[in-house]
């Protein structure tokens, strides 16, 4: 076992994954350095090698939460025929609106951790990633400001307002108060009483 603690190729991968496994199963209370060890099938003190700590582990995790958040947004609001104009951008938004709350719904648990490791201090790679994820949506919503379709409001306000419409949806999806199936009209019906509310008056 000591000896698959130094040539297991693939351990840093594999402790990720079965460790979203854990949080999405049972919670994060529930991880445990010397657990995942055991089930990969290593020392111990293998996963140190990697991860000093639990927390650093929980930061990793969320790191690579907010690279795919990242991946999933810059997917959706890649350019279609149709984008240009005030329609085209109504349906970009749509689109980064389904990508984002398919995220917070598919992997609540994640995203819950996501945010906690964001937030908690000395955590700068974390707080990083979360900026990229999110980039995106505010270079969105920058672009509708550019073309008047936007108000432009203090700072990040609108695209703070925007965002939480969508979080919010997703929580409430989440905690069973709104029909999942439903989800599709739901962002349709969130997304153009959002854009309404924060065109220019």
């Amino acid at each position: 076992m000591t000896t698959r603690a130094y040539h297991h190729g693939n351990l840093r991968e594999e402790l990720l994954e079965r460790a979203e496994r854990t949080v999405v199963e049972q919670g994060v209370a529930a991880l445990s350095l010397r657990e995942l060890a055991r089930e990969v099938g290593v020392s111990h003190a293998a996963p140190r090698r990697h991860f000093p700590d639990r927390d650093a582990l929980l930061d990793a995790l969320a790191e690579q939460g907010f690279a795919r958040l990242e991946a999933r947004l810059r997917s959706a609001l890649d350019p279609v025929p149709g984008d240009a104009g005030t329609g085209g951008f109504a349906a970009r938004y749509l689109r980064a609106a389904t990508a984002y709350v398919g995220f917070a719904t598919e992997h609540p648990e994640l995203l819950a951790l996501m945010f906690r490791s964001k937030h908690r201090p000395g955590t700068p790679a974390v707080a990083a990633a979360a900026d990229a994820a999110f980039a995106p949506l505010f270079a969105l919503v920058a672009q509708g400001q550019d073309a008047g379709l936007l108000a432009v409001g203090a700072g990040d306000a609108v695209a703070v307002t925007l965002f939480s419409s969508l979080h919010g949806l997703a929580s409430l999806l989440n905690a069973g108060v709104l029909d999942a199936q439903r989800t599709t009209e739901l962002l349709e019906v969130v997304c153009a009483t959002a854009l309404r509310g924060a065109a220019p008056a």
